[in-house]
């Protein structure tokens, strides 16, 4: 593996584990689970008038998914829902060896040494996928026996 997919900044990332926790009264809660290689992340958040206003993740996983978690936890809070797609895209054009769209995190950048790995896609895309997730439980008003919040069990394939 090269050495640039566990850089300084990633490891930095790691290390802060922003939004890392638990959230009380989360409007929905997502865990997404990597078959592949064991990551997990259960992502509860909160909207408010079409933003997240709060959000708390606990991710078990390589350095790459806590690192991915770290960034959604820092830059998601405060983010309209309407945006969650494009950050989504952009990772996904990222990774893809393309560049970020305006408006996209430009620390997603840090990402970009994954992009020849195609078997590490899945580990960075986690946290954004469980962050879309739990946006469309929220909307769609959650679905469990606790009202207000729905658990998706998913898996997801890379």
């Amino acid at each position: 593996m090269n050495a640039a997919l566990y850089d300084e900044a990633i490891k930095a990332l790691a290390r802060a584990a922003h939004g890392a926790g638990t959230l009380a009264l989360a409007d929905a809660v997502a865990r997404l689970d990597n078959p592949y290689c064991g990551d997990r992340i259960d992502l509860a958040l909160r909207l408010s008038a079409g933003t997240i206003s709060a959000l708390a993740h606990q991710t078990k996983g390589c350095l790459l998914c806590r690192a991915a978690a770290s960034l959604v936890g820092l830059h998601a809070p405060g983010m309209r829902v309407t945006q969650v797609e494009l950050v989504v895209a952009g990772l996904e054009a990222l990774l893809a060896g393309g560049n970020l769209s305006p408006g996209v995190w430009a620390q997603l950048e840090v990402f970009r040494p994954v992009s020849g790995y195609p078997a590490r896609h899945g580990c960075v895309s986690l946290p954004m996928q469980a962050l879309r997730k739990a946006v469309q439980i929220a909307q769609a008003g959650g679905s469990s026996d606790e009202p207000g919040v729905a658990v998706v069990r998913t898996q997801i394939s890379i």
